[in-house]
């Protein structure tokens, strides 16, 4: 009888998965537009990270737009018997609230050329930033270039899209609430998934950005995947092809760690997922049925119709925080503060919002839910989706061990927009093919990391090693998830050397290099007294710095574990660095083996130990015998009672 692998297994493997990222840019009818217009204001938040929401999205018309779903349903319908073993298993990067959203690693053209990629469950394009376009910022990857690809292909001008001037080719644009933008052409290309993934590569449609304005073009991130619905879509594009099942699910890693996995392609579910159905008619965007909240177990007194209003409730993994309707938010705020009256409320982090925050609840994530409540989502089905305090608030920016609700009211509009703040720590499933939404509590960072099943491959992600590199990687894969054997034999590393450059100009003011070296050693996990700057130079409005990473002062060397998720950090950006630095590039990095110590070296401290005992016993012994002699001189000048001494005459007075 074959052996049936339990469900943490399961998921454990797509948890191996790379990463993921996030952007919204897929609703095809023109009233949706103003969906979100209320958001603006907390898109611009300064201590909450942006949300990347959309405006004005395709240009084809609603009606059109419901024929293009009902014929893809169509086309679906006929694969449901199809079984697809192939899954793309990627992981996630970045963090929510310190990002601002997730990103994963995708692969475009032949050779491939890599990208740090939004995932954004809202958005139904995928673009990246190409060589010609005319206004793009400076992100973490090099821009795509069309003429290093031997398989990329510009889509021609057709009645499905609309063309650029000369009628040559496909076109698209993406506006967004909070005022930023992207345009471009539409191309087509070979994507890759990664070498953690099973599915083989595929020819899909992508964007081509000639132009992005806004938070578009200082983010970090090189661009957006869309998995949205609709004709652009990744995940669309994947299911017609019959590459994937029509499905994929997302795992949002939990507070203060952040990561996690994204899975394109069905899934078994695990027993005990709870489900809410999600009506792809009623919305573009994936909505799920919410009928009630309770908050220690007591239903808020609000009707059920209050999360049906304008759009439903709508789930979105490019969103940060949650948006209730004016109503919800007042009642769930007054319940959230009456059950947590033990701990004092304090003004939060930005003064140009009243931000609801609570101190005295300690720094340990782990122990929130024994002072802030539980929180129960009710969907129309009578199943519950539990919501820990990670689910609902996030850490103060200014004072330590406080906390705010990361719920906020939704202003004049009555859709209810659950962003990635309520599915930290929660596998999401989404069902396509069966319209409904699955929600399974988890550990979404660590999960896949405990998972050794015989004949399951963990394949490494791709470490791109410096030209100048001392050692060569070898390609055999560890359980582990980081490459064995990276470093030949018994190479004992004894620095890291790595350069970056900014694009800020210090021309008048260098940067503070000491609190710079403290975000490196946070961001790569060590000391602070393991970084150094080596070397700094400035040249108009690129700088380059050299740092360095040593052992840390109990060591002599770096342990090859160590050096080598310093190394996967590095090249996989994983450094997030405060705004006030500008954004960076890794030019490149080098690992330095051990220097071998002379024999001085290495016993320099033995001798002087040695110098210093033996000066000490000598000085000890040369002592004892001045205090023995001393005496001895005492004891001989002692004339006994008696003896004859000679006679001695009196002095004069």
């Amino acid at each position: 009888m074959a052996r049936t692998l339990t469900w943490a297994q399961l998921a454990s493997i797509l948890l191996i998965a790379s990463f993921a990222v996030t952007d919204l840019s897929g609703v095809h009818s023109s009233a949706v537009n103003d969906v979100f217009k209320n958001f603006d204001g907390h898109r611009r938040h300064a201590d909450r990270p942006p949300m990347i929401l959309p405006l004005h999205l395709s240009p084809l018309n609603s009606s059109r737009h419901r024929m293009d779903l009902a014929g893809n349903s169509r086309r679906r319908q006929l694969r449901k018997s199809e079984h697809h073993t192939n899954n793309a298993r990627m992981r996630l990067h970045d963090d929510l609230l310190r990002n601002g959203y997730y990103t994963t690693r995708l692969w475009i053209g032949t050779p491939p050329q890599e990208f740090a990629l939004i995932v954004d469950t809202g958005s139904t394009v995928t673009y990246v930033p190409c060589s010609n376009c005319k206004h793009c910022g400076i992100h973490q990857d090099p821009r795509f270039r069309p003429d290093l690809s031997n398989t990329y292909q510009p889509v021609k001008c057709n009645i499905d899209c609309s063309c650029d001037n000369e009628g040559t080719y496909c076109t698209y644009e993406r506006r967004y609430a909070e005022m930023s933008s992207s345009s471009g052409v539409l191309g087509e290309d070979i994507i890759a998934f990664g070498n953690e993934s099973e599915l083989v590569p595929q020819r899909a449609v992508f964007g081509c950005e000639d132009m992005e304005t806004g938070d578009l073009y200082s983010q970090h991130a090189d661009g957006i995947m869309g998995l949205g619905r609709g004709q652009l879509s990744v995940v669309d594009q994947l299911v017609d092809k019959g590459a994937i099942s029509d499905s994929f699910s997302l795992c949002y890693g939990g507070m203060d760690v952040g990561g996690g996995a994204m899975v394109l392609g069905r899934i078994p579910p695990p027993p005990d997922m709870v489900f809410s159905r999600s009506d792809p008619s009623r919305s573009p965007y994936y909505n799920i049925e919410l009928k009630e909240i309770h908050v220690a177990g007591k239903p808020l007194q609000l009707s059920p119709k209050i999360f049906d209003g304008r759009h439903g409730t709508v789930l979105d993994s490019g969103t940060t925080y949650a948006y209730l309707p004016d109503e919800s938010f007042d009642a769930f705020k007054d319940a959230i503060i009456k059950e947590s009256f033990h701990l004092k409320q304090i003004d939060g982090p930005d003064p140009n919002f009243n931000d609801i925050c609570f101190l005295g609840a300690g720094r340990d994530v782990s122990q929130l839910s024994k002072t802030f409540p539980d929180v129960n989502m009710v969907f129309s089905n009578g199943q519950k989706l539990s919501l820990s305090p990670e689910n609902y608030l996030f850490r103060h920016t200014k004072v330590r061990g406080a906390y705010c609700l990361g719920i906020f009211p939704n202003g004049k509009d009555s859709t209810t927009l659950l962003g990635g703040i309520v599915v930290r720590n929660t596998l999401v499933t989404y069902d396509r093919e069966s319209d409904k939404i699955g929600f399974w509590k988890t550990n979404c960072s660590e999960l896949w990391k405990g998972l050794h099943i015989p004949g399951v491959p963990a394949p490494a992600p791709v470490v791109p090693f410096s030209r100048n590199s001392t050692i060569e990687m070898s390609p055999t894969p560890a359980p582990s998830g980081l490459p064995q054997n990276v470093f030949p034999g018994k190479f004992q590393i004894g620095l890291i050397t790595f350069d970056m450059s900014f694009n800020m100009n210090y021309s008048s003011a260098r940067p503070n290099f000491t609190e710079l070296a403290e975000f490196i050693a946070h961001e790569l996990e060590v000391n602070a007294s393991q970084v150094h700057l080596l070397n700094f130079t400035s040249k108009e409005n690129v700088s380059l710095a050299r740092w360095a990473i040593f052992p840390a002062e109990s060591a002599d060397y770096i342990s090859n574990t160590t050096a080598m998720s310093i190394i996967l950090r590095l090249t996989e950006h994983h450094m997030q660095l405060p705004g006030s630095f500008g954004s960076y590039q890794l030019v490149e990095w080098n690992v330095h083996p051990q220097m071998k110590k002379t024999w001085w070296e290495q016993h320099f401290l033995a001798v002087v130990v040695g110098v210093a005992v033996t000066l000490v016993l000598t000085l000890s012994t040369f002592g004892i015998w001045l205090v023995w002699r001393h005496r001895q001189l005492a004891f001989g000048s002692y004339k006994p009672v008696g003896a004859v001494v000679p006679e001695q005459e009196l002095q004069q007075l």
